[in-house]
């Protein structure tokens, strides 16, 4: 069964401006150009976005909360994942603590060989794991080990990446 890593987002308005909403993410991974443009298409692939990329933070400007709301579920989709703040008080529960052998990870964003050594990073971080195989431009790649689903996808939140974590 496939677990769909995508965080309950809770979008933290941060501006009103002429029925505009801005929305910031912080710690999105953002190595290079590959990386700000990955963002930049899945951000403004919604119609009336703009987006506005310093480092590991994005700036969002939407026609309203709604789109504003669409373009950080496009970034999430493109395998990039930040934080609005919002979250650390409003988020009610963690994915739940799920014990794997081994999973693919799809859904991550590597678009070159500074992103690969980041996730590769990350996912050594989580307890029992004992093997990945990632690869710069790959639409997947595996994890191998026993370990909790639960930490691998906070790792690569962490890192800011996102992903879908399946058998």
């Amino acid at each position: 069964m496939k677990h769909l890593i995508i965080p309950t987002l809770i979008l933290a308005l941060t501006t009103f401006a002429r029925a505009e909403a801005t929305v910031t993410l912080e710690g999105v991974h953002n190595c290079c150009k590959s990386c700000a443009t990955g963002i930049t298409k899945a951000a403004t692939s919604v119609k009336g976005v703009t987006a506005e990329i310093d480092g590991t933070k994005v700036t969002l400007t939407a026609k309203n909360e709604s789109s504003a709301k669409k373009a950080v579920e496009a970034i999430m989709d493109a395998g990039y994942y930040g934080t609005t703040g919002a979250e650390a008080s409003t988020t009610a529960a963690a994915p739940a603590s799920k014990k794997l052998k081994g999973a693919t990870v799809t859904n991550v964003h590597l678009c070159c060989g500074k992103c690969v050594k980041a996730v590769d990073a990350a996912v050594k971080t989580v307890a029992g794991v004992t093997g990945a195989t990632i690869e710069s431009k790959a639409t997947s790649f595996t994890v191998e080990g026993e370990f909790d689903e639960a930490e691998l996808v906070a790792a690569l939140n962490k890192a800011g990446f996102q992903g879908k974590v399946g058998k």
